[in-house]
């Protein structure tokens, strides 16, 4: 477990239940799990296979020609963007982890955003 000699409460709250949820949560290659890491300036979305440990399809704000004026709507780009790639590779259902973060501003508009472009879950 993460000490808080090296990380912020707030980090550390994060980390615990990011834990408690991936407990719950495992993807498969039929429904893989799409998870979200945001940083401060970037949102980064990916569809993991955890039973053979790989990436199937991978979004962020990073990618070419992205383009938004707002944190939340690079979030529903981003989105939209990871269920187009997933469409093409035969994924249409998947299992949400949303990393420890709140369901709240740009991961609720990433997770709005992939709903729109076909992603099930």
């Amino acid at each position: 477990m993460a000490t808080r000699k090296f990380k912020s409460a707030k980090a550390v709250r994060r980390i615990r239940t990011k834990r408690s949820i991936r407990r719950k949560v495992h993807g498969t290659a039929d429904r893989p799990r799409l998870t979200v890491f945001r940083s401060n300036r970037n949102i980064y979305a990916q569809l993991i296979d955890d039973d053979q440990s790989r990436t199937l399809v991978a979004a962020s704000t990073l990618d070419e020609g992205h383009a938004a004026d707002s944190p939340v709507k690079a979030g529903r780009v981003v989105g939209e963007r990871l269920a187009t790639r997933a469409a093409e590779r035969g994924i249409q259902k998947a299992v949400f982890d949303r990393n420890g973060y709140r369901y709240h501003g740009r991961v609720r508009s990433l997770a709005e955003g992939a709903r729109k472009g076909g992603l099930e879950f």
